[in-house]
């Protein structure tokens, strides 16, 4: 059996100006000693050129956190896959549940933004996850598998799509889930893949995300199908993010079952 490559993405939200460089160019200088995971950050838009300049020739990619559908036309304020693959990006975050609240993003706008990546060449990292409510009711594999379902294109693979569990309830709040809830939704996430796409769901990477530090780290990375982190706050600080991708690389990649 072979291991999925740990993946550790850094989500940086509405965070971060021109004097944010400094913290790139130090998890870039990390970065140079972790051979066994890959790293991303993902910072706002207005940094995407800046950051893939500086972050070129690294070990470091550099991702996006939303991308319109469409490759262009009449969408003031959007950004198409194509134009953030022209800026430097190689990944796009879609489907976070700030989007899906906040913004109203269905399932199906998701899952056309997923195939607006794969056609642009950038790697859809596809966020699921189920409120507080949903799980108290009982229904957060009913939701995740919905989601799961409506948001990832048929053709998907694990070179082109990467799924992020993010429990609604635990981003931002300090609040994680325990490890065997999380892997009770990772195990039922692979079953769920490998039911759609057969042997190939095996190769495609879940990422934990939801209040990931330092602190937690190594007990999220022992949990089984945890092939990585979409980290949020602590991604800000290089020295905190660069602490939790030492976990994951030095912890065994989870291997395929």
């Amino acid at each position: 059996m072979s291991p999925r490559r740990p993946l550790v993405a850094g989500n940086w939200k509405m965070n971060g100006l021109r004097g944010s460089l400094p913290e790139l160019s130090a998890i870039i200088e990390g970065a140079r000693q972790l051979a066994n995971v890959d790293l991303m950050v993902c910072p706002p838009a207005t940094l995407l050129v800046k950051f893939a300049k500086a972050a070129a020739g690294t070990a470091v990619r550099i991702g996006a956190q939303d991308c319109h559908s469409e490759p262009k036309g009449a969408f003031t304020g959007d950004l198409s896959a194509e134009m953030l693959k022209d800026a430097g990006a190689t990944a796009v975050i879609l489907g976070h549940s700030e989007r899906r609240t906040r913004h109203g993003e269905t399932d199906a706008q998701v899952r056309a933004k997923a195939s607006a990546a794969r056609r642009a060449g950038l790697l859809a990292i596809i966020c699921v996850g189920e409120t507080k409510e949903d799980r108290e009711k009982g229904k957060a594999e009913d939701v995740v598998a919905t989601q799961l379902r409506g948001s990832l294109p048929n053709e998907a693979n694990a070179e082109s799509g990467v799924i992020a569990y993010e429990p609604v309830w635990a981003i931002g709040t300090g609040v994680t889930p325990t490890p065997a809830e999380i892997a009770q939704m990772h195990t039922f996430l692979r079953a769920q893949l490998n039911s759609q796409f057969g042997a190939a769901g095996e190769d495609i990477r879940i990422l934990y995300g939801g209040s990931v530090t330092p602190s937690n780290a190594r007990e999220l990375m022992h949990v089984a199908n945890v092939d990585g982190a979409l980290v949020g706050g602590a991604s800000l600080r290089a020295v905190d993010f660069l602490a939790i991708a030492t976990v994951c690389g030095h912890e065994s990649p989870q291997p395929k079952k």
